[in-house]
């Protein structure tokens, strides 16, 4: 067992503080392996977590476990071999923990003549708390607005970090892999903006190591990873992970690219976000099945969607057939299936793309669910009027929304009294975002479902910089008693808005 003290903590921070400034990974001393982008944990449950590393070579992963910080009595867990195939990154699901208890653990990798890497520590509390607290967000590092010492980095992970939530859920656009970085940007009032720029931020990425480095690139933010390791994450993506707007079967037509069939580059994606995000995946599911369902107590069951993988064309998306859509017919029917069956008081549904925002692709195509046709569902609104439909008839009560994607922050209440359908039960959608990227908006509602926008915040011009503000994230609370809390904040954790919503009758 590798020893533990202060001394070898503190080194350990300062090697990765080395490739945080210079943009490479930490240097290797000794011989030992080193681990170079921090520690992370996701899809904590009632008894398991997931815990994630990458190392500087090939080398057994090691996790233990325990409650007190000290490590006095510990769990020993054995990881993977982390190797090139895998660009050295690892997860282990550690499991048996104790229910609704913060736990502390350290990560090493042993390599080659038993030498072992300098430990690292991270936190995460596990799930079955009747109360629960999260922050949710999404879009980082888009639109060219990267990591910029000089404006302090990307700071809004510190005000989410400062909240302790339980865990915190990405609701997609993790990476901006079709936005490259240039070293400077002149803001309008003539302030410079200067990115730490890489190779793999250099260019559109086409290669699986090019996406590899969209996620490498991220952890170079000193604020992301003390986040990360802290607070335990849930990811889903969306469409920059890939490329913009993308749909299976596209053939982009763009000359960045050398590679333009968008199911080759998406494959690529989609193996570098498990590669580096603690993201479930197991032999049993070869796909690497995104949309799932965790459990949280008695008053929380969080319903996260995969709407890129099975989505169809960008059109005008106005045709007539249900079997069409985002979510797909599996998928469609699992999210049915898992609301009737679900006994939980909030049914959180976490979604990629708006419900009711209207997001055009062009002059005439559409992103998302809506279309701007104000009458009965037509297109991908089909699926979701089915949901709602068969949610509303089988008394399923508790249902909100969950998203990012459109760069600003906004609550949306949807009334079957204004919508042109009547088959649904009143819901809210929270709308919130970004991260750390270029913010704009607000765009136009579709009245097919009836939503009345109760609370916006935009920013005044399009790809307003973070420098600027209009950066946000959202908190939602649930207290034992089953009120659940909602409140949009700004990049300083400000509150903008917030509601609180009485536990639901059947």
């Amino acid at each position: 067992m590798p020893e533990l003290n202060r001394r070898t903590l503190l080194a350990a921070g300062a090697g990765l503080a080395v490739g945080a400034f210079t943009g490479a990974p930490a240097l290797a001393r000794s011989g030992r392996p080193v681990l170079t982008h921090g520690v992370q944990s996701g899809d904590v449950t009632t008894h398991s977590a997931l815990v994630w590393t990458r190392a500087d070579r090939t080398g057994r992963m090691i996790v233990e476990v325990s409650r007190d910080p000290s490590f006095r009595r510990v769990r020993r867990f054995q990881g993977p071999m982390l190797t090139p195939n895998t660009d050295f990154t690892g997860k282990v699901r550690l499991t048996g923990l104790p229910r609704a208890e913060r736990l502390h653990y350290r990560v090493w990798v042993e390599g080659e003549r038993r030498l072992m890497s300098e430990p690292l520590v991270g936190t995460l509390r596990t799930a079955g708390d009747d109360a629960v607290r999260f922050v949710w967000s999404g879009d980082i590092a888009g639109q060219g607005w990267g990591i910029s010492p000089n404006f302090g980095g990307m700071r809004i992970f510190n005000a989410m970090r400062a909240l302790r939530p339980d865990f915190f859920l990405c609701s997609g656009d993790t990476v901006y892999a079709d936005n490259p970085l240039t070293e400077t940007v002149t803001l309008p009032d003539g302030r410079v903006w200067r990115n730490l720029v890489t190779p793999a931020k250099s260019k559109v990425a086409e290669t699986l190591d090019e996406y590899r480095g969209q996620f490498a690139y991220n952890l170079l933010d000193e604020h992301l990873r003390a986040f990360v390791a802290e607070v335990p994450q849930i990811n889903q993506w969306d469409d920059h992970e890939v490329v913009n707007n993308w749909y299976p079967g596209e053939i982009l037509d763009d000359s960045r690219y050398t590679e333009r069939r968008v199911d080759v580059l998406a494959a690529r994606a989609k193996r570098a976000f498990h590669e580096w995000l603690p993201t479930p995946v197991s032999p049993a599911d070869p796909e690497g099945r995104i949309y799932r369902k965790l459990s949280y107590g008695r008053h929380l069951d969080l319903f996260v969607l995969d709407m890129r993988t099975y989505k169809d064309p960008n059109s005008d998306n106005v045709y007539a057939d249900s079997r069409r859509g985002l979510l797909g017919r599996r998928q469609r029917e699992w999210l049915i299936r898992e609301l009737r069956a679900s006994r939980a008081t909030w049914k959180l549904i976490a979604i990629d793309l708006p419900l009711g925002l209207i997001v055009p692709d062009g002059a005439t195509a559409q992103e998302g669910v809506a279309q701007g046709d104000h009458g009965a569902p037509l297109g991908r609104e089909l699926e979701f009027a089915e949901v709602l439909r068969a949610a509303h008839r089988h008394n399923v009560t508790g249902i909100a929304f969950l998203t990012a994607d459109v760069h600003y922050t906004a609550a949306h209440y949807y009334d079957p009294a204004r919508a042109a359908i009547r088959d649904f039960t009143p819901f809210w959608e929270f709308v919130t975002g970004p991260l750390h990227a270029g913010a704009f908006g607000p765009n136009q509602l579709d009245g097919t479902f009836g939503p009345e926008a109760v609370f916006m915040h935009a920013p005044p011009a399009a790809n307003t910089s973070p420098a600027d503000g209009y950066q946000h994230f959202g908190e939602v609370s649930i207290d034992r008693d089953g009120y659940l809390t909602v409140r949009l904040r700004d990049a300083d954790g400000v509150p903008l808005w917030s509601i609180e919503l009485e536990p639901p009758t059947s």
